[in-house]
């Protein structure tokens, strides 16, 4: 089993989450974030990736590594929330990480840089 197929069921139990498909906001966490709409879950977005920068520092210093998993797990679950939100799935970012293997990330970066301004200049 991939951890795309995880990442998936993940994401369809998230699906059913949604108050637009009967996620009841008293119930479930999911549907309350998103009943409450993109504040909601940006701060948790937010919150999260701190404590993941926190956490990987302390295992810097001799932390427990276990904390920074468990953070990065967090963080991963509120990003697909947000993905969710936006009609959007984890298999898409998977594409997108597909598409730049092979890349060099400095290479990607001034890709990136240099679309932005040619869709700047339209």
């Amino acid at each position: 089993m991939s951890s795309n197929d995880s990442l998936a069921r993940l994401a369809a139990i998230i699906e059913t989450r949604k108050p637009a498909n009967g996620g009841d906001p008293g119930t479930s966490y999911v549907a309350r974030l998103l009943e409450r709409g993109p504040d909601a879950f940006l701060k948790k977005i937010g919150e999260e990736a701190t404590e993941a920068v926190m956490a990987a520092k302390d295992a810097d210093h001799g932390g427990d590594r276990q904390k920074l998993v468990n953070e990065v797990a967090d963080l991963w679950f509120h990003t697909m929330i947000a993905l969710a939100h936006y009609g959007l799935k984890p298999a898409d970012v998977i594409a997108e990480l597909e598409r730049r293997e092979g890349t060099s990330g400095i290479e990607e970066k001034a890709l990136r840089k240099a679309q932005g301004r040619v869709n700047n200049a339209d």
